[in-house]
């Protein structure tokens, strides 16, 4: 078992070796080049030492564009070089092979036969090669017909840094999509994808180059279809219950199967890096009686149907403790629909029998507009479970009729700067002062902060709607609503007449606060939406069974 290299971190900064040096990277960022190509920043640690004077090679930008580099990950540093910055010396790793193992499982690094870089003893744990010595270098035009040549195939555990030639035969149970890149020597393409056989799962790196042949920058390898694999497993996963996740560390990347048991709209976000991306989120319940929110990314998010409640298996989700638990597919992540392995079986069965009956207990506090809706309660539930008493706030669903509306101070001049939302006072002189962004403008945007008494059939209670969910209970826009209250206050009641005794479904947060001595709950209303009247009636329908069994 290796260790990382004590001691490394301060022969780099001294510019005296570092080759071969195993390393952890603690954080990683971008840093605003202006017009030039996109650099990386990285904080790395060898256990004695810490320092942050490292950068990627633009070659490695996909590394951290996709999420291959993560914080606590292994980092191998297999070639770099050193540049002097303004009288700081900054080491520029090249190369480098990346193992997403926490840091008390074995580490290996590749070795080096002076032309390739071979894949390493695995010993059930994955590992990425992300370059080697000829990264770049053309393949010869020659390539042999089978991988391997006459080799005997072998499972993919049992590989060692002293074999020169080796078969494996292996299912391909994920694939990134192609990024490019370039350098002096040439350009090319390359991708990572996921194989599996009956021992265990490695991710592998092929380049692509103008032949229109991949092959595996660990050696003169090739790449061809296998037809009898009707023994080689779809994929293999160790899943995590997701009763478990709260007991599980942050940032961990996980296995999970569970039954979609409701599903978002597909929503497109546009990421710092001036790229739209498109983004589903959906709910994941298991035999535990828990859900657990779920992101999808990019094509994955567009395609998925979760209409039909399908079982979906994740390999490979990372797990975040944003809102509690929640988890997110990458594009490393796997998602197979209805898997054909026992345990999707067993948990239709347990589903299609009582699962159905539950609403679940979400790991995840929904924020926003996100998230299914889930633990449904009634107003008095709220009261007599003390919902909001503990350490943290509640979150729970009803369905619920606005029966009074306060339109007294409901809007507010706030700044008008596109992410502050501060309220701006009048200069008296044509121009509004933002204290937060310690600037004066001369217009402003109104926004709303609606106080609402909604009932059901057994109790009603106050809640706080802010900009969104006041504007879908009103029917209209902040903007608008400003304009009536200044031009025609007739019209500007009529508004809040209409909507009152309507009927919606909240998605609220109740917390206990304290002011001036005095304890009281506060519920703010996190989403509001129309009421399905075929699904509410399900659920009833659900709850009825559930009662008479």
């Amino acid at each position: 078992m290796a260790n990382l290299s004590e001691g490394a971190i301060e022969a780099l900064s001294n510019g005296n070796g570092g080759n071969d040096a195993v390393l952890q990277l603690v954080n990683i960022r971008k840093i605003d080049s202006g017009s030039g190509p996109t650099r990386f920043r990285v904080m790395m640690s060898d256990g004695l030492h810490t320092l942050s004077s490292f950068m990627l090679s633009t070659q490695l930008n996909f590394m951290a564009e996709e999420n291959l580099l993560a914080p606590n990950c292994i980092c191998i540093l297999k070639k770099h070089v050193t540049n002097i910055l303004k009288d700081k010396r900054y080491a520029v790793f090249l190369y480098m092979l990346l193992s997403y193992q926490d840091f008390d499982h074995p580490l290996y690094s590749c070795v080096d036969d002076g032309d390739h870089y071979y894949l390493p003893n695995l010993n059930g744990y994955n590992a990425i090669v992300c370059g080697s010595r000829d990264f770049g270098k053309k393949p010869p035009s020659a390539m042999p017909s089978t991988p391997g040549g006459s080799s005997k195939v072998v499972p993919i555990a049992s590989l060692n840094p002293y074999q020169s030639k080796w078969t494996i035969r292996a299912r391909v149970t994920n694939k990134s999509s192609i990024r490019t890149w370039s350098n002096s020597r040439g350009d090319g393409k390359l991708f990572s994808m996921e194989i599996v056989d009956e021992s265990v799962s490695i991710i592998v790196v092929p380049v692509y180059y103008e032949l229109d042949i991949f092959y595996c920058p660990c050696g003169e390898s090739t790449i061809i279809p296998c037809e009898d694999s009707s023994d080689v497993p779809v994929m293999q996963c160790d899943f995590v219950s997701i009763g478990d996740l709260e007991n599980r560390e942050k940032d961990s990347i996980i296995d999970v199967i569970g039954v979609c048991k409701s599903v978002d709209e597909v929503t497109r976000l546009t990421t710092k890096s001036n790229k739209e991306v498109s983004k589903r989120t959906l709910n994941l319940m298991d035999m535990s009686g828990k859900l657990v929110t779920v992101t999808l990314w990019g094509e994955e998010a567009e395609k998925f149907d979760g209409s039909a409640q399908p079982i979906l298996a994740i390999k490979g989700a990372k797990l975040s403790d944003y809102g509690g638990r929640s988890l997110s597919a990458s594009f490393s992540s796997t998602l197979i629909i209805n898997p054909d392995i026992p345990e999707a079986y067993k948990l239709r069965g347990w589903y299609d029998k009582e699962g159905h009956a539950l609403d679940g207990q979400s790991v995840t506090e929904v924020k926003g507009s996100g998230g299914g809706l889930t633990n449904w309660k009634t107003l008095s539930d709220v009261k007599t479970e003390h919902l909001g008493h503990g350490d943290k706030a509640d979150y729970y669903t009803c369905i619920a009729t606005i029966v009074y509306l306060r339109k007294e101070n409901c809007l507010y001049q706030a700044c008008p700067s596109q992410d502050c939302n501060k309220k701006v006072v009048d200069q008296q002189n044509g121009m509004f002062r933002c204290e937060k962004c310690d600037k004066e403008f001369p217009n402003f945007k109104y926004r709303l902060i609606l106080s609402a008494n909604i009932a059901d059939y057994a109790d009603n209670q106050w809640v706080t709607c802010f900009q969104e969910s006041a504007e879908a209970i009103l029917g209209q826009n902040a903007a608008y609503l400003g304009q009536l209250k200044d031009s025609n206050e007739a019209a500007f009641d009529e508004v809040f007449q209409q909507a009152n005794f309507n009927t919606f479904v909240f998605r609220s947060r109740v917390k206990l606060e304290t002011y001036n001595d005095e304890s009281r709950i506060k519920a703010t209303v996190m989403d509001v939406k129309p009421v399905d009247h075929k699904d509410y009636s399900k659920r009833l329908i659900l709850n009825i069974r559930k009662l008479a069994a």
